[in-house]
């Protein structure tokens, strides 16, 4: 967004920064952190927590920070003083940085689903913005941490340079010129549903990477959370479980390629989501958008547009920790969420067996060796009694289940005392198949 160079500017010249702190600081919180303390005026990452604290050192060292402004803070006391004095502070509780005051706004970055749903609500609890690089969280409980955010003021959003920030970015310029979206889609280079940790490891070892956070790009897991998310912000849907996800000669140009897309069945309704591998420029994004106007059809056409009635516009990269600190300025600066839930879902992500499973395994994490997820949409899921992969792991087996059966919560037990499973039969209970926002609903965040 062009207007937030100029917003950052001025608060840099009236010497009142936004000040941000960050859970997580692995590959990709490293990479943020670097962002902000090397490019970004008018803002400052102030605290950084990790379960590590040589990983949460790492990340400022890493990004230019002098060893000795670098400060272990272990009181919210401790983190208040050292934000007052400039320096930067690490800790491993992350509810210091939830609950401190002089701190703006929360990245979180962890990848979890248990524990950033904790520091969600416990950021809101305390009138922070929350700006979540988690597609993993969003797609399973964004709509009713949405709900929270809005009764308590602040925003709740996803992250600009991630795959939905980027598309819901060229999701509202595409209606803002007046083209009506019909296909919000994704491009890969790869699908393989029964990848693993051990065949992506490599490959993880190569970009300092996690091999199970690369194993859910690979397996599908995280374009389904990233697609759940943009149906969930659009109000879109699904045309299948699992998406079609056609493939196509590696290079095909991506005008080209939505034409293996169902676009017959894309012109009534809200629209669907989905995505194509093998398709250029990748990794990009791409909307459908439709306009019946004639005399604009005939502009479109002159802009090398093509005839109509269907228009394809792309993005051709997502630069993921780039853009971060534009969504933190959106949120803080102008209460504008980069990406975030309409009100009830409307795409899941369920949970399916990546090989056989046997009765009394405990299956394992997103990106591992057990499951893989797949969109559905909301209202089969409800009916259906599906499990959102979101909640699948530590969950234990009440019977067998065959490879590519989806699980639903009839199959499994539930790990006793989870926040993220009072959360999602809150989600449940309060949005039911409504279009209502769930900042309607006058309840309080459970207590954590």
């Amino acid at each position: 967004m062009i207007i937030v160079d100029t917003a950052l500017q001025r608060r840099r010249d009236e010497g009142n920064p936004i000040r941000v702190a960050m859970v997580g600081a692995g590959f990709m919180g490293r990479a943020i952190a670097l962002q902000i303390l090397t490019v970004v005026p008018g803002m400052e990452l102030v605290a950084i927590s990790n379960r590590h604290l040589d990983g949460a050192r790492r990340a400022y060292l890493d990004a230019g920070a002098a060893v000795d402004n670098v400060r272990v803070v272990e009181t919210k006391a401790h983190l208040e003083k050292a934000i007052s004095q400039g320096q930067y502070a690490i800790s491993q509780d992350s509810t210091l940085l939830c609950q401190a005051n002089g701190i703006d706004a929360v990245i979180e970055v962890t990848g979890t689903i248990e524990f950033a749903a904790h520091v969600a609500v416990q950021a809101i609890e305390h009138r922070k913005h929350v700006i979540m690089m988690n597609a993993e969280l969003e797609g399973t409980l964004g709509p009713i941490l949405k709900g929270y955010a809005d009764r308590a003021g602040v925003v709740l959003t996803g992250a600009g340079g991630d795959q939905p920030g980027v598309l819901m970015d060229l999701y509202r310029f595409v209606k803002g010129i007046g083209v009506t979206p019909v296909v919000c889609g994704n491009i890969k280079g790869l699908l393989d549903r029964y990848r693993t940790p051990e065949t992506q490891r490599e490959f993880a070892r190569m970009w300092d990477q996690r091999p199970h956070m690369v194993t859910s790009f690979a397996d599908g897991t995280k374009i389904s959370f990233e697609q759940a998310t943009i149906a969930n912000a659009t109000g879109m849907r699904v045309d299948r479980r699992g998406m079609h996800g056609p493939t196509v000669p590696p290079g095909t140009p991506v005008e080209e390629a939505v034409r293996s897309l169902p676009l017959d069945r894309v012109l009534d309704g809200p629209g669907i989501v989905d995505y194509i591998v093998g398709a250029a420029p990748s990794p990009g994004v791409f909307i459908l958008g439709l306009h019946d106007h004639p005399v604009q059809r005939r502009f479109l056409n002159l802009y090398k547009m093509g005839e109509g009635p269907l228009y394809c516009f792309y993005r051709p990269y997502h630069l993921c920790h780039f853009e971060v600190p534009n969504t933190v300025a959106r949120a803080v600066l102008f209460q504008d969420a980069t990406v975030a839930p309409l009100g009830a879902p409307r795409v899941d992500v369920v949970t399916t067996a990546k090989r056989d499973l046997r009765v009394g395994e405990v299956l394992d994490g997103i990106g591992y060796f057990m499951t893989y997820g797949q969109c559905e949409n909301s209202d089969v899921v409800r009916c259906e009694g599906l499990l959102p992969i979101g909640l699948a792991e530590g969950c234990r087996l009440k019977r067998d289940i065959q490879k590519d059966q989806v699980l639903t919560y009839a199959d499994v037990e539930l790990p006793e005392g989870r926040l993220c499973d009072k959360l999602r039969a809150e989600q449940n209970a309060h949005v039911g198949l409504s279009t209502e926002p769930l900042s309607s609903f006058d309840s309080s965040p459970p207590s954590t």
